[in-house]
């Protein structure tokens, strides 16, 4: 007998071990609860003061905190020195100019942030708002916060589960535990305690868990766990404690931003204090021209040019049915080593299908997949006609019958109302007799329980018939077939489910009994009494056809796909070789992986192409380990058990349609349609996106470079700047980041698909970047610094030659554009393939004209107009670099292709 609660402590003791091995009179001694009385108020009234209320709480970070973050940069911090500096020496223009740089990548940074929802939130919504509990002796309806463990709670069918809790008694109680575990019917529960304390999640059948729903039937339980304690709790935990990793991509800016910042400041340190030594000009004169040499030499223009790509980069996949909630994360992609995504509803339809139907003188298979009534039975490849086999048409009839869920179309989409089993049977009896449903009229019906598995219906024919039908688990059925035919081969049959359960397909078996007319109810007693056997049908949630190609296309990209999922090892395992995941598919569980530890785990993981039975904290595990081993990892999934796991790989992907508001939270792209493939567009974008952007950094690193070399030749040289601040920042914010855009739609390099992932830990520039732009730099530096020099030698005015000087560097920039847009000689068949890049071109060039014979602007730019044969200047000059870039790339190629080996 239990102890009394109004002479129980106010907790609970520690537990001896996991609730669902207990039996009942231990759970309730171990809670100090009574079945009869429940808990008192007193004794509820002291546990919710201990422990708190039933409900989930997160820190949330200030707006304000997160806008401030934004700044937590390198070059920003130089810009705001920049920006302070020439505001004290009031040059306003070059102040503001500064400033607003800086607001706006501020800006870009804080939205991207903030748009990004709190998956918390959405958790704590799928909590229980009310709970039928009992307290003093007194069945009465409490707010669900205030329940505490060792409460006794009632359960029926449409609530929510509260809390964690040990079911006590239960009567047919179904649970839908989908978005916990990944299994995609309502699981069967029962009261009875289990025998093995390492029980997997999916298969405690004597558990109810938070945020559950009850399906069918009703349940008496104790409440084990609350708020964070409950299983749903620590998912919300995991999902506040993972902490977001910057994109590989951020990382390797930061890095490449990083190096450029500290070599800048020591390029310009040196030049002040040889100025300064040497006298070379005035200290506020020498400290506004490093000033200007550091603004001008910094890419500022960098953060803008990649946002844009970026940004068009996440219109091309919303285009694709794609969103993609933050910029970085749309290049990812194109990086990940890794998918680990989740089976149900992503890999498979989530909609059951039978596969085959084996009678006692034939096999049939059938057709088509999911729920919509497209598909035909067959036998050795063609199509049968259902009447000509009577124990065929009697079982599509019986399967039909022996059901209470319902399937309708609506708006195009067939909806399942009930159980996926019963639906599946309901779409096959349609692909074998049509629309038209059976002429039965129901009389009585046994609906399916967990202790005896099966369902049993009595109808009657249009002739007055009365017949009886039934379905369910094989070993019933052959007890029933067995009494009606001593001669039933169990062996046979035996053998056949052996086989239908190793390719993972769950396994149903049908019958059927003719009863008198006066019979008006059906019984255990009836069907125990014989039914005739019509056959066994195999069902599986199939896997999606235009997965297997796209799983193919990322194997050739050198892009693993690992499949975790909560169902059963067998069942996994034959989906996974279906879907072709790997040429030897190795299998391992959750339990499995919690004997491990995290240095075993790592040093295992990548052994392994299917997890099954996993718990969210496996998903978390798993992805963990694959990224301390320096994968880019990316998640797939659509349920809460997927939200941690989401939230800590390097992209997380939810599905849009079946995926739960908790997981689409928790994701950083989200496929509109639930297609897989949409990955493999991704990753094709992610790596066309992640070229553009090399290829602008390639570009903007050595042009900018080129205006702090002319400044600092300048200064070493003793000489007048040739250009002025103003000048500089038009190069800069207007020049450099226009002509940059071309970039935006360049398309993708041929053979994209067919290369390895780029390494971890990669930089975006090797040592032949960095001598090319360091030879960029130095030829357009020299260029013009040369035209400045001899204009201003040979009677040129200062203003113009200035002038000349900025359209030398812009003109050099554009041929360079050429260059760096493909590997490929410039003048080749790739010339034309961006054609914006030829409009991009024109409208800089409309900005050139202007800054040089628009009166206002020559006032505010100190330029003035240009003759033809100074513009014919600007372009040879500007022509010398391709003819030095391009004569480098043909050096490379035939150097590459000397290293090839020779083809015998």
């Amino acid at each position: 007998m239990s102890q009394n609660p109004n002479t129980a402590p106010d907790a609970p003791d520690p537990k001896p071990s996991p609730v669902y091995v207990q039996t009942e009179t231990e759970v309730l001694d171990h809670y100090h609860s009574d079945l009869e009385t429940g808990l008192t108020a007193e004794t509820a009234a002291d546990r919710l003061a201990k422990n708190g209320p039933n409900e989930l709480t997160a820190h949330v970070t200030p707006k304000w905190l997160i806008f401030l973050r934004q700044f937590n940069n390198v070059i920003i911090y130089i810009l705001l020195f920049a920006a302070a500096f020439t505001l004290f020496i009031r040059h306003y223009s070059d102040a503001v100019v500064i400033g607003l740089v800086v607001i706006i990548n501020a800006l870009i940074g804080y939205f991207q942030e903030v748009n990004a929802s709190n998956a918390l939130d959405k958790i704590k919504s799928m909590l229980s708002t009310e709970a039928t509990v009992i307290r003093d002796s007194a069945r009465t309806d409490v707010p669900a916060t205030e329940l505490v463990t060792g409460d006794i709670v009632y359960l029926e069918a449409g609530d929510n589960v509260p809390a964690d809790m040990r079911i006590l008694d239960s009567d047919n109680l179904r649970i839908q535990e989908s978005a916990l575990t990944g299994e995609p019917d309502s699981v069967l529960k029962n009261f009875d305690p289990l025998k093995d304390s390492k029980t997997p999640l999916a298969e405690r059948e004597n558990m109810a868990y938070a945020s559950t729903a009850v399906t069918n039937g009703s349940a008496t339980g104790i409440v084990t766990a609350t708020g964070h304690d409950t299983e749903l709790g620590q998912i919300a935990d995991d999902v506040t404690d993972v902490k977001q990793t910057k994109t590989p991509l951020m990382k390797e800016l930061d890095r490449l931003g990083t190096w450029i910042s500290y070599f800048i400041i020591a390029v310009a340190i040196a030049l002040f204090i040889f100025g300064w030594v040497r006298h070379l000009y005035a200290l506020p004169t020498l400290a506004l021209a490093i000033i200007t040499m550091i603004v001008g030499s910094l890419p500022e223009g960098l953060p803008a040019s990649t946002s844009v790509i970026l940004a068009m980069g996440v219109n091309t996949m919303a285009r694709n049915k794609a969103i993609v909630k933050t910029l970085p994360s749309v290049e990812t992609l194109g990086a990940v080593d890794i998918i680990a995504t989740d089976k149900t509803g992503t890999l498979t339809k989530n909609e059951m299908t039978a596969q085959d139907i084996i009678t006692k003188d034939h096999q049939y298979q059938v057709t088509g997949t999911g729920y919509q009534p497209k598909g035909q039975i067959i036998a050795n490849g063609q199509p049968v006609n259902v009447q000509d086999d009577p124990i065929l048409k009697e079982l599509l009839i019986s399967g039909f019958e022996a059901n209470d869920t319902m399937l309708q179309e609506e708006d195009g989409q067939w909806i399942l109302n009930g159980e996926p089993t019963d639906g599946a049977f309901l779409t096959l009896y349609h692909k074998g007799c049509g629309m038209d449903e059976p002429a039965f009229e129901e009389l009585d019906r046994i609906p399916f329980d967990s202790d005896y598995r099966y369902i049993a219906r009595l109808s009657v024919r249009e002739d007055g018939q009365h017949e009886v039908f039934v379905k369910g688990a094989p070993d019933k059925l052959y007890e029933m077939a067995q009494a009606a035919d001593p001669t039933f081969n169990v062996d046979h049959w035996n053998d056949v489910i052996h086989d239908l359960t190793t390719q993972g397909k769950r396994v149903v078996a049908v019958g059927r009994k003719l009863v008198g007319k006066d019979v008006s109810e059906v019984t255990h007693e009836t069907l125990r009494d014989g039914v005739d056997f019509l056959g066994i049908v195999g069902i599986i949630d199939p896997p999606r056809e235009e997965v297997i190609d796209a799983l193919k296309e990322m194997r050739t990209a050198g892009v693993k796909v690992k499949m975790i999922t909560g169902d059963h090892p067998d069942t996994a395992t034959a989906i996974g070789r279906q879907l072709g995941l790997a040429d030897n598919i190795q299998t391992i569980t959750g339990a499995e992986l919690d004997d491990m530890s995290p240095d075993e785990l790592r040093a295992n993981i990548n052994r392994y192409d299917v997890f099954a039975r996993t718990t969210p904290s496996n998903k978390l595990a798993i992805i963990k380990a694959y990224q301390e081993n320096g994968k880019i990892t990316a998640m797939t999934g659509d349920g809460v058990n997927d939200a941690p796991a989401l939230k800590r790989a390097d992209i997380g992907v939810a599905m849009g349609i079946k995926g739960t508001d908790v997981a689409k939270d928790a994701a950083d792209m989200i496929l509109v349609d639930d297609n897989f493939t949409t990955m493999t567009k991704a990753i094709r974008e992610g790596r066309r996106l992640y070229d553009n952007i090399k290829k602008t950094i390639a570009f903007l690193l050595p042009t900018s470079f080129a205006e702090g070399l002319i400044v600092a030749f300048s200064i070493l040289m003793q000489q007048k700047l040739p250009l002025v601040p103003t000048q500089l920042l038009w190069i800069n914010m207007v020049s450099a980041v226009t002509i940059q855009f071309a970039f935006i739609f360049e398309p993708a390099e041929q053979g994209i698909m067919q290369r390895r992932p780029r390494k971890t830990g990669s930089t975006l520039m090797n040592k032949h970047d960095v001598f090319q732009m360091a030879y960029v730099s130095v030829l357009i530096a020299a260029m013009g610094l040369w035209a400045f020099d001899w204009l201003t030698n040979n009677g040129v005015s200062q203003v113009i030659a200035s002038t000349i000087t900025v359209n030398v560097i812009v003109l050099g920039k554009v041929f360079y554009l050429f260059n760096i847009r493909s590997p490929h000689l410039a003048f080749s068949k790739n010339f034309w393939t961006n054609k914006m890049a030829f409009v991009v071109i024109a409208a800089l060039m409309l900005l050139q004209l202007a800054q040089a014979y628009i009166p206002f602007m020559q006032d505010i730019f100190k330029t003035g107009p240009m003759s033809w044969s100074q513009w014919g200047l600007a372009i040879v000059a500007g022509f010398v670099t391709l003819v030095v870039t391009e004569a480098d790339k043909i050096i490379r190629m035939q150097w590459h292709k000397r290293k090839q080996p020779r083809m015998n």
